[in-house]
């Protein structure tokens, strides 16, 4: 893979648009949690943006973090180390897969590009703080850490009706439907006519 240069003009901008969302504050956050829910033989990264892309970016990391997670068989059972690009990459594709499947959005989940050539690292905070919401949400005994570091995901409240609670609801004229009490429609003309304004003053 070719190593590119510094990018000019609008794709700079862009660049500086897209850097500009990652959140240092939520890094630190990230990685305590990473941390805490493998153990801490997964290393700590060095401080900064650039430290922490290099800490996830052989998919590592990733991996032992979705593994983590799950009661039963391990989702990835193969994690190795390497130097290979496309081996790098094809464990950050393993985790994506894998947090598909454990329910994270199409949205919410980041690009192979975006962590291994640190195109959009704020895509990549945001994956791991749905991960992370939804770990907590299920509660199912995997998660590991502080849950006030992530928000609970609304779950459905479903609710069954009988037959005759059906019934009885439809029978009911809500008042936001308005009402059709005095309703007349003396004085209308037709539509399309002109209204006849008259002057009675002599």
């Amino acid at each position: 893979m070719a190593n590119k240069g510094p990018s000019y003009g609008l794709s700079r901008e862009v660049q500086s648009k897209i850097d500009k969302k990652y959140d240092q504050d939520l890094e630190e956050r990230l990685t305590e949690w990473i941390i805490a829910q493998c153990d801490p033989g997964v290393g700590q990264p060095e401080a900064g943006k650039t430290g922490w892309q290099n800490w996830l970016k052989d998919g590592c990391v990733l991996c032992e973090l979705i593994n983590s997670l799950s009661s039963g068989n391990k989702p990835i059972r193969k994690i190795q180390s390497s130097g290979m690009a496309f081996k790098q990459m094809e464990q950050i594709s393993q985790f994506l897969n894998a947090a598909e499947k454990y329910g994270i959005t199409k949205t919410d989940m980041f690009q192979t590009v975006d962590l291994w050539e640190g195109k959009d690292l704020a895509a990549v905070q945001r994956t791991l703080m749905a991960l992370g919401s939804l770990a907590v949400t299920r509660d199912d005994g995997t998660y590991r850490g502080d849950p006030n570091w992530f928000h609970k995901k609304s779950v459905e409240n479903k609710r069954e009706f009988s037959e005759d609670q059906l019934n009885e609801g439809r029978s009911v004229i809500g008042l936001q439907m308005g009402t059709n009490k005095g309703a007349s429609q003396a004085g209308m003309t037709g539509y399309g006519r002109p209204r006849q304004i008259l002057n009675n003053n002599p």
